[in-house]
């Protein structure tokens, strides 16, 4: 009786195998691992900024040693009186009235960065709440390329509109040294555009990018394939 009872036990732990093995067969995604995220996406973004993604060189972080903001010049370039910084206001916000100085007193900014709509009034405690941010973190070049750039290079890099997008305060100092892999703009609307500028600007100075980094960038391309690249 006892082997009859292990026997019925043995036959109906193999059935259960059986029939296990067949549904696992069946819906291969039950059993197979997960793929890497930049895999699971299954894209292959075409267009400018994916096509000049591919041939940026991919490398580890440079060491930050040596960085200063010196190092890419002493402040604002001035050109015919404006500085760069002024100029990019008057290029970004709507509206924008100037001072005899070339400095922009008011205007509206569209914030790329959050969607928002900010009042720009130029004043001690108001300036900043609308800062020109460096695309592609000034720290962060350093790190991937730019120490092996002349000094003029460098310059250039700082005060290239290109490189430079008027956005919300708060926003571009949580953004801080951040690349694609760390972080990106809270309006999603934007990030396309945002990637597209990053590779425009490390395409044009020879900067490459981090694995990580080709990867958030990839990804955020797929949800915009045909992306261009934006002009100088």
């Amino acid at each position: 009786m006892k082997r009859a009872y292990q026997i019925r036990r043995t036959i109906a732990a193999a059935v259960i195998v059986v029939v296990a093995s067949i549904v696992l067969y069946s819906n291969p995604d039950v059993w197979q691992p997960a793929a890497p995220a930049s895999v699971q996406t299954g894209a292959n973004p075409s267009g400018q900024a994916a096509d000049a993604l591919k041939i940026l060189a991919v490398k580890g972080r440079a060491p930050k040693t040596g960085y200063a903001r010196a190092q890419f010049g002493d402040g604002w370039r001035k050109k015919n009186g404006c500085d760069t910084r002024n100029i990019i206001l008057q290029r970004d916000l709507q509206d924008a009235s100037s001072n005899d100085k070339c400095q922009v007193t008011a205007g509206t900014l569209n914030d790329p960065y959050t969607g928002k709509t900010i009042e720009f009034v130029r004043g001690a405690s108001s300036s900043d709440d609308v800062q020109i941010d460096h695309v592609v973190a000034l720290s962060d070049a350093w790190q991937k390329g730019a120490q092996q750039l002349s000094r003029e290079r460098r310059e250039n890099l700082a005060n290239d509109p290109l490189e430079l997008l008027a956005v919300d305060g708060p926003a571009n100092q949580q953004k801080s040294d951040g690349d694609a892999a760390t972080w990106l703009p809270s309006n999603k609307a934007f990030r396309c555009q945002y990637v597209a500028r990053q590779i425009a600007v490390k395409k044009k100075y020879s900067l490459w990018v981090t694995q990580a980094e080709k990867d958030a960038m990839t990804r955020i391309l797929s949800s915009c394939s045909g992306q261009a690249l934006p002009r100088g």
